[in-house]
Parts: structure tokens; sequence; C-alpha cells
């Protein structure tokens, strides 16, 4: 039975992902990847080099994903198989090609971690994201934009005379397309993928790729790599060189002896197969393997703590099983971009399937010979030649045009080749897929001006759009967007200037957003609160009625209030939340900065009930604190009254007052926080 590929439909319980935020990503990405290196750290050069070049700074053109909730209900989800007669995988073509079973018939198994629900959380680089399954991580450190997002799909002739199923899309962080070949050998228990990025354009280019593998976890669960070290990096921010298995009392290759989430970057020596497995108490389990341009392998845990146990819990519903992820990337580290020359590629293979070994020798406390077993099978089952072989024989396929078309991506490509008129085999980027979002830049492009109706939420910014911006006539949407790609670019003095003129045409509040965001980054606390308060007037009394009105007030509320809180304006921040209908109050997200407006004005009485009384933040952000911040901040201030909070009312605090396990999303040990939010001086983190 040769690979075959066919439609079909996926129920499950499932929060939809919601529309994109109204506002503008113009604020600086948060810094849960940043890292600090200690002094002297002896890094390879490539790593050093690659640590510093082009950090994301910026998430745009790509719009915030956060308009999703936390109430699930049965959904059809548009699905593709492809199998033979030893594998089945299900693919997921509407939420970023995600990979969502692969099953292995003579066994029965499922290989990956399955998640039960479709349940977003804000761990995307751009927000909405779900775990299980395989994904696709390209574009910039973190999870890629596209995690539930639609990508292009279609079938193509395979190697061996099947079918491979091809995902592609643009990717707009780097403004780079990617593909991503499956298929299934006659008779092979490996699932293959075959994967590019292509720099289409005459600079060279940032490259990014980490494919993320969920496997299911227990605590006989071992990743196993073929390494004695490995890079560490926790949520302290530090990246640190440890040994392998066993640093810090404890052996960190079994994923729940760790307490705290964290990543394991394994340091494989140069000439080494590059492989990961995780395995059970039986020695059984998925091994990953690829060509030798997938050079990093990671195992990300997420601990045995209470937060990383609540964490899964929120990912998916109760009752199921924990996971960890085995991944593999580009670079050493996920905090590394590669540099992609103009009109060059990343290609590679990948194959991930079954793997039984010696449970004595996978559990043993020989490493060496616990990886020594776990090669040899692997080379049994897959040996490297073969991989290779593989390699060179798909890529004359990479080229070749889809046959049937599955699915639908976004237009973003087809834009993108209108412009440059790129010839890209293998990934058409059809005229027929630019929709309402790409049509006022097409026009822009074809005309020499912006269209003057509206002000479009997704914005562009690459140079050639910016240069085309600046040579329109002015405009409510050209100045806006024009002040868009210059605040991107680094020239915030002229991004500011456009969009006072694009206040001068008389456009919507979004250019007030702009400039309140521009005078935060200035360290203009005051002049930003002032700059948001123009904006809700200018929301509340200059748009209509209608849900795009109501979901553009809703973000600036959120946007404005800490803001309005931090400038010392907290009647104006509960005078902006009652602004809100009952319901958009009652979501989590409001719920919080009520609290936190009501601590403000001296009432942590009333902070503390909204706490008592429950309520769930949807989009709490992977590494956010603010939960656990403000809980002890009015725990602080009511065990100490009118009185000062000093060292002894924290500590008294803490003890009367424990945080509920519900709220506790702590991916570190904190010690101790001050009362307006900060780290205090104990606040060091135990182990990653």
């Amino acid at each position: 039975m040769a690979t075959s590929v066919r439609r079909t439909t996926l129920t499950l319980p499932a929060a939809p992902v919601g529309p994109a935020n109204p506002l503008p990503a113009v604020r600086a990405p948060g810094d849960v990847h940043r890292v600090t290196l200690p002094e002297g750290a002896d890094l390879p050069p490539d790593m050093a080099r690659q640590l510093a070049y082009e950090p994301l700074d910026s998430l745009l053109p790509v719009s915030l994903r956060d308009g999703y909730g936390r109430t699930r209900s049965a959904t059809a989800l548009d699905a593709l198989v492809i199998e033979n007669d030893r594998l089945r995988a299900t693919v997921l073509p509407g939420l970023g090609g995600r990979v969502h079973s692969l099953h292995h018939k003579p066994t029965g198994r499922e290989l990956l971690y399955r998640n039960p629900v479709l349940q977003p959380a804000n761990f995307a680089l751009n927000g909405a994201w779900f775990s299980g399954g395989i994904e696709w991580n390209t574009g910039a450190t973190g999870h890629t934009t596209l995690s539930c997002a639609p990508v292009h799909a279609a079938t193509v002739p395979a190697p061996d005379g099947g079918e491979m199923l091809r995902l592609w899309e643009w990717e707009r962080l780097r403004n780079l397309p990617f593909q991503v070949d499956l298929w299934l050998p006659e008779g092979s228990d490996f699932l293959y993928a075959g994967v590019r990025i292509r720099n289409p354009h005459l600079n060279a280019a940032p490259a990014y790729w980490w494919t993320n593998i969920a496997v299911p976890e227990d605590e006989h669960t071992r990743v196993l790599a073929p390494a004695d070290a490995a890079w560490h990096f926790g949520y302290e921010h530090t990246l640190r060189r440890v040994p392998v298995p066993e640093s810090e009392g404890a052996d960190r290759t079994y994923p729940l002896r760790s307490e705290f989430p964290a990543d394991h970057f394994y340091d494989i020596p140069d000439g080494e197969r590059r492989w990961i497995a995780s395995l059970d108490a039986t020695g059984h389990g998925l091994v990953h393997t690829s060509t030798d341009t997938l050079r990093g392998r990671k195992l990300f845990l997420w601990g045995a703590g209470r937060a990383g146990r609540r964490w899964q819990q929120w990912l998916t519903e109760p009752g199921s099983g924990g996971y960890a992820e085995i991944q593999a990337g580009l670079a050493r580290t996920q905090l590394e971009h590669v540099r992609l020359e103009g009109g060059a590629e990343f290609a590679w293979l990948e194959a991930y399937g079954p793997l039984a070994a010696d449970p004595a020798a996978v559990h043993g406390t020989d490493w060496p010979a616990a990886r020594r077993e776990v090669g040899d099978r692997l080379e049994e089952r897959l040996p490297r030649e073969r991989i290779d072989a593989a390699y060179e024989t798909w890529r004359p396929y990479a080229d070749l045009e889809p046959k049937e078309t599955l699915a639908t991506g976004s237009g973003w490509g087809a834009l993108e080749r209108a412009r440059t008129g790129h010839d890209l085999p293998g990934t058409p980027f059809a005229e027929t897929t630019i929709g309402p979002e790409q049509q006022p830049w097409l026009t822009l492009l074809h005309t020499g001006d912006f269209p003057r109706g509206g002000v479009p939420v997704a914005p562009l910014v690459a140079a050639p759009w910016r240069d085309l911006l600046e040579s329109a006539p002015p405009g409510p949407g050209t100045d806006y967007h024009l002040g868009i790609a210059q605040w991107h670019a680094g020239d915030r003095a002229q991004a500011v200037r456009s969009w006072e003129r694009a206040l001068a045409h008389g456009t919507d509040c979004r250019p007030l957003y702009c400039l309140a965001v521009a005078e935060e980054a200035a360290g203009e606390t005051a002049r930003a609160a002032q700059r948001y308060a123009e904006a809700l007037a200018c929301a509340s009394h200059g748009e209509a009625d209608g849900e795009a009105a109501g979901a553009l007030l809703a973000a600036l509320v959120r946007e404005a209030v800490p803001a309005l809180l931090a400038a010392g304006r907290a009647d104006e921040a509960a005078a902006a939340l009652d602004r809100l209908p009952p319901d958009v109050r009652a979501d989590g997200r409001f719920v919080l900065l009520t609290a936190r407006t009501a601590l403000a004005r001296g009432d942590a009485g009333a902070a503390r009930a909204l706490f008592d009384r429950g309520f769930e933040v949807p989009d709490l952000r992977e590494g956010d604190e603010t939960l656990g911040d403000t809980w002890y901040a009015i725990a602080e201030r009511l065990t100490a009254g009118s009185g000062p909070v000093t060292e002894a009312v924290r500590a008294e605090a803490r003890t009367r007052h424990p945080l509920p396990e519900h709220y506790d999303f702590r991916m570190r040990a904190v010690c101790g926080t001050a009362p307006d939010g900060r780290r205090d001086k104990a606040g060091k983190v135990r182990e990653g």
C-alpha cells in the first residue's frame, strides 16, 4: 500500500480561536525568551553570533490573536489523512498544518501526545496556540504566528509513486515562504517530512525552524539523545551548559524529575547522527531523526511542580495525561536565528516513527550504554544512509507543482508574488487567494494610491511597501500605515509625525493608540496615559455601534487601564472599565484589571472579593506572573492595613494568604514580590 491522502473531518471539543485583535502590534513583544548570558560565558563562535543575529523586536506586520475564550463545544475540523499499511497521520490544515495524530497500525499505538480538546492559549508569538501533535515553527524564537492559521495544502507525486501531502505558506515575520512535504514510503514505519525555507529576495534574511513534537509523559518517560551536555534555558532567562543526564542532583532526562519548566538543548557533537527519542517504561516510544542540516535537538519539560501541572491542565481537560516536547531545529538553541542568503534555501529531511529498545539499557544508570542502545535500534530500523538517500530522492520532487488542492491558506504570498514576480516552483501562491486584507495593498501596488475607505487591520512593513507608502498621496490610511512601517524600521520620530498626520485626516482612534505606545516606549508615562484617554474618548464617541466597534473599544480599554494606573489615574481607569458592556466586563481579562484598579484606589477588600469569587484569564501569557503578583499585592495591603508594607508584612501576608493553586501559573520559584509587582531581592530561582 503506497501512500494515500484523503480528506476527512475531525470533531473535537474546541474553543473558537476568535478574531484578530483590531489594534496593530506596535508594542514590543514580551521577553519570555530573552536571554542573559553569564559573565565570561564560553560559547561556540557560531552560537554566539546567531544569538545576537536579528532577534525579534516586533510582531509587525502580524496581528495579535487573543479573541478566544475557554468555553468549548463540539467542533468539526477539516482534516487530511495520509497513510500506508503501517502508519496513519492526521493533519489539520486550518491550524498551521499541525499533525494531530500519528497512529502505528501494527501495534495500535498512538505515537504522539494527542490532545483530546482544542484549547487556544497565549503561547504563540502572536497569541493563540494549542498543545499536542507535531507543529512546524518558523519565523522567530517561539511558537509560530501560524499556529492557529490556515496553510495551503495539496497532493503531489511522491518519490515512490504514491502521493505526498504538501503544506506551504508565506511566513510574514521574516517575509519568507516555506513548505513541508509529508509522505509514507510503501511498507515504511516512518513518516517522512521534506522541509525547505526559501529566500527569494536579494538580501539575506534571518531564518528559524524548530519542529515541535508533543509526546506522552509519565514518571517512567525518558528522553534520550546522543549528547553528554546540554544548554539549559529556564524562565530566569539564563543560558548555561549542564551535564547530561544528571545536573543539580537529578537525572533531567526524565521530565518529571525536574520541578520547574525548562528547555534542554542537547549539544550533539559534530559527526554524530542527529536523533532524539522519548521512550516509556517498556522501552517503547517515538524516535525522530533527520539529515544533518537540522542540527539542534531539545527537550522541553513542564516539570512536576504545581505550576507546571497547572499549565498542563490549562491546555487540555481534567483527567488527561501529561506531555513533554522533543524538538529539532536549524541551530543549537531556539534563541538563535540563522542567516539565509538572498536567493538561497535551507532544505532537509525528517523522519518520525516507533522505536522499541531494551528497557534495562534505556533506563539503566549507564548513560553511554542507554544512548548506544537507542542509537543501535534506530540504525537497525532506519539506517542513516537511507535517510540521506531519501533526501536526495525527494529533492527533485520538491519543485513539482501540486496536483489537487486540499486547503487554502492566506493571500499574503500571492500579494508578494504580485509585487516581485517571484517564481517559486512547487509552492504556487495563486492570485485567486488574495482576499479583503490584501486587496488595499494590491490597489496601492497597481495605482500608487492607498484606498481611502477605512483603515485595514493588517499592515505591511517591508521596505518595498514602505517605499510605496512614502510615494503615495497623503491620506488617513496611507499615513497610518506609513507610521507603522516607519516604527517597525526604527524611525520612531517619523512614525509619530505620520500618525499625527493621520489624525489630521480624521481617521479612527488607532493612530492615537499608536501615539500612546510611542509615549510609553519613550518613558513618558503621563503623556502616554493622556493619549490613551484621548483614544478611549475617540473610540467611545467616534465609532458606530457594532461588533467591530465593540471589539476595538475592549482592546483599547485593556491597553489603557494599566497605563492609566501607572500614571496614578485610577479613577479614570475605573471609568474606562465602566464603559464596557456587562458581558465583556465579566471576562477574566477585565476582572483582573478591575481587581488591580480597586487595589490602586485603596479598596483591597473589593479586589480580594473578585479573586475569591473566581475568574480565569483566557489569554494569560506564558511566563506571565501578573495573577500571583496581584494576589500578593492585595494580601500585603490587607495584612498591613493602613500601615506601611514592610518585609515582615510581606512574609506574614504569604503565610496568611498563600496563592491558591488555580491562580498559580508561575514558571519559576519566586520568593517575594514587591507591592507594585516588581521582584524584590529575594526573588531568585531555586531550580530550572
